[in-house]
């Protein structure tokens, strides 16, 4: 019985755990993407006061 419980609480910690890292890795992806926007942005920005 005790074997069991302990079980029941590894497993749910082990899927607390992943589930967290999937969110940290799904945020990080975003973040990502947010900087080559905002580097794209600047860009294009530098490029028009170039050309007038």
């Amino acid at each position: 019985m005790k074997r069991a419980i302990i079980t029941v609480f590894a497993l749910a910690f082990a899927t607390g755990a992943l589930s967290s890292c999937g969110n940290t890795i799904r945020g990080m992806g975003q973040d990502t993407a947010n900087t080559v926007n905002a580097t794209q942005d600047a860009g294009n920005r530098v490029g028009n006061a170039a050309a007038k």
